[in-house]
């Protein structure tokens, strides 16, 4: 999912967007849905894009955690990927299962929380969109349509599990590529892959306008010291990580 020094400094020009390939970011507005599963956006097309870019190729194992819609799971089939696709809300799972059978891509859908329903398999490339908007302590993380994007006050609730797990689920040598806010503390991605023997770095960006849930919430992310008065926007970035 759509979004602390670098969140003090005056914000970046927006970039483009990533431009939509014949290889689907563009078929994301064809997906079904079922109601409070996310709507594929900004955050989707540009992990896409850097999906294309930084080597999702034929015949890969590929392991897309919090699918959502499916759009990344199908995107990285496209690609000529076999992936598994997980997510834990059952309306997500259907959904995704919904787009894989009408696509007829080679996607496996499966529910579980993160790793948890893979235990003992490994990929050589791992990709997340997953929930990354810091939200107060009192949102109901597990409920409605928020869950597929709050994350805690923090909102790294989702992102720590993905970081400290990617090593075990990566074959040696394998592609991690997630997309975050930098409300959530890229730094901090990148400081605790490295931990766990996975280095990264930022390598893609864009800004983005804040949309309803931030703009409802920016009062909030300012007293917690989180946004500046100065940021009008959202920066968005993927971080590419590969298994020493």
């Amino acid at each position: 999912m759509a979004h602390q020094d670098a969140l003090r400094r005056p914000p970046r020009a927006p970039s483009a967007p990533p431009p939509a390939t014949a290889a689907a970011p563009a078929r994301t507005a064809r997906l079904l849905r079922l109601p409070g599963v996310y709507r594929p956006q900004a955050d989707t097309l540009l992990l896409a894009g850097a999906m294309r870019r930084e080597g999702i190729l034929p015949g890969m194992e590929v392991l897309d955690l919090c699918t959502g819609s499916g759009a990344l799971a199908l995107h990285a089939a496209r690609l000529g990927a076999r992936v598994t696709a997980v997510d834990i809300s059952r309306r997500a799972v259907a959904s995704a299962r919904l787009n894989t059978a009408l696509a007829r891509l080679p996607v496996s859908v499966r529910r579980g929380d993160l790793l948890s329903a893979l235990r003992g398999r490994a990929f050589d490339a791992l990709i997340s969109n997953p929930p990354y908007v810091p939200a107060p302590a009192d949102s109901p993380a597990r409920l409605g349509a928020g869950r597929a994007w709050n994350a805690g006050p923090d909102g790294r609730l989702v992102l720590d599990r993905i970081c400290d797990g990617a090593a075990a689920a990566l074959r040696p040598g394998g592609i991690l590529l997630l997309v975050q806010s930098h409300l959530s503390g890229p730094e901090a991605t990148v400081d605790r892959l490295a931990a766990a023997g996975i280095g990264a770095a930022v390598c893609d960006r864009v800004t983005v306008p804040f949309g309803p849930v931030l703009r409802g919430r920016a009062r909030w992310l300012r007293a917690q010291g989180l946004l500046s008065h100065e940021v009008g926007g959202e920066e968005l970035v993927v971080i590419r990580g590969r298994k020493g």
